[in-house]
């Protein structure tokens, strides 16, 4: 399949979004959250709404920039779709990674004011291994045979979900935890939004460094299913790579909006694992019944059932009260 966004050709495309995802989060730090503080719930949804604005004014704009570039609405219909369908994947699996933020700033302790700072670093972390790893999947994909493995692998993971409990990790056995306690010199005591301090003459890092290596661990793995499961959208890195950045971003403010009441909503993993089923299954199967390209309009319309069905059923269908 051709690409019509070439890295080679439109490098200056990638670099003025990085660009632009740069200064976004320069502003946010130094400007909006320069002083740790505690993140209310309208500040969160206000900053939800503004990188959902964003993203899909950048949609309407890429639309509009495809159709005067190929001069196609055929193509920059295709194309605007994938963005848009991609980034709804990508922000339905970011909502997975909320449950670990929760554990991780409960077991760490991490005060309120200062988890926004952490989980600002572990976005600028995440931003750098996403354009790793779709740098990687843009080469590895065009072979058939990793396409095959990573939809079994998304539809393994996809039963998996549905089929398996969903049981909380403990933290305290966690390998990587227990493997940076062996290799680094930590302190146990807090010392505010610091990262490294020095304690009797000797530099050590604290429980907030700790959080957040394990926030970008955490990142890396869940990567491992949502960058496959984006290229099972679309074959274009640009679509892939803004797409997966848009959601990434709005992770943030989605947590502090989210973190309180994510538990209420119990069917959101199941719908989940119904998205990244039939996603794998659009790579090993489904896509050969439509000359190798599954609809776009129709996937977007299944994955965006499947997330408003599961959200409606947590709301609407009362929970079972334990005896």
């Amino acid at each position: 399949m051709d690409i019509f966004f070439p890295f080679a050709e439109y490098w200056w495309l990638y670099a003025s979004f990085l660009g632009f995802v740069l200064a976004m989060l320069a502003l946010d730090l130094g400007v909006f959250h320069r002083e740790a503080h505690v993140v209310s719930f309208k500040e969160a949804l206000t900053w939800s709404g503004i990188w959902m604005v964003l993203a899909l004014t950048f949609n309407v704009g890429f639309y509009y920039y495809t159709l005067a570039k190929f001069g196609d609405p055929l193509v920059a219909k295709q194309l605007g779709l994938e963005f848009l369908t991609g980034y709804l994947v990508e922000k339905s699996l970011a909502v997975d990674n909320i449950f670990i933020f929760v554990l991780v700033f409960n077991f760490f302790a991490v005060p309120l004011k200062y988890q926004h700072r952490v989980l600002f670093y572990g976005i600028l972390g995440a931003l750098f291994f996403r354009a790793i790893f779709i740098a990687i999947g843009s080469v590895l994909m065009q072979y058939h045979a990793v396409v095959m493995f990573f939809g079994v692998l998304l539809i393994f993971t996809g039963i998996k979900i549905l089929v398996f409990p969903d049981k909380q990790p403990d933290l305290a056995t966690n390998p990587v935890i227990r493997l940076l306690k062996k290799i680094l010199p930590l302190t146990d005591k807090a010392h505010g939004h610091n990262f490294v301090v020095t304690e009797n003459g000797k530099r050590v890092f604290t429980p907030l460094f700790l959080a957040l290596i394990f926030i970008e661990f955490s990142d890396i793995i869940f990567a491992v299913d949502s960058v496959p499961a984006i290229f099972a959208i679309t074959k274009e890195p640009l679509i892939v790579f803004t797409s997966n950045i848009f959601a990434i971003l709005g992770l943030r403010s989605l947590y502090f909006l989210l973190a309180n009441v994510v538990h209420k909503f119990r069917f959101l993993k199941i719908g989940l694992g119904l998205i990244l089923t039939f996603v794998g299954l659009k790579m090993v199967w489904l896509n050969q019944f439509f000359d190798g390209k599954f609809p776009i309009a129709l996937s977007l319309g299944i994955i965006g059932g499947i997330l408003l069905a599961s959200i409606l059923a947590s709301i609407f269908i009362p929970q079972r009260k334990v005896e």
